[in-house]
């Protein structure tokens, strides 16, 4: 039997799922979590994509919390990639687009703040004097 202990790889059902990880449990009874955060290296949307209820799976002991649950990782069983993927930057808009942004916001702030000249009309229905 292994001891569960910090560092130690082990070998253990899954017995739950759920939104935040997956509880594990071993040949000994006790039974750790494993974090979504403890899934992969990239980011986990939806943990029942990588672990099911019911299969066996290979984790890492972390340690334990302070009630002393155990703290378990899949991650760290699995090699890093080499090079995360990075967001793609955007392009420069073209001159044309950016004038008429430029445009649009400036009308628009005119608007919202009363910048006078023919954006700040009066309503239409009103009295007239005669």
């Amino acid at each position: 039997m292994v001891q569960l202990d910090s560092g130690a790889v082990a070998e253990g059902r899954v017995t739950r799922v759920t939104d935040f990880g997956a509880f594990i449990q071993f040949e000994n009874g006790e039974t750790g979590l494993v974090h979504i955060s403890q899934i992969a290296h990239s980011f986990v949307r939806n943990i029942h994509d990588h672990v099911r209820e019911g299969e066996n799976i290979e984790v890492k002991v972390l340690g334990r919390d302070e009630r002393g649950r155990l703290d378990l990782s899949i991650k760290e069983l699995l090699e890093e990639p080499e090079e995360v993927p990075r967001p793609r930057a955007i392009g420069r808009q073209s001159p044309q687009f950016e004038a008429k942004l430029r445009s649009f916001m400036r009308d628009a702030k005119e608007r919202t703040h009363g910048g006078g000249g023919s954006a700040a009309k009066k309503p239409a229905g009103g009295k007239r004097k005669k």
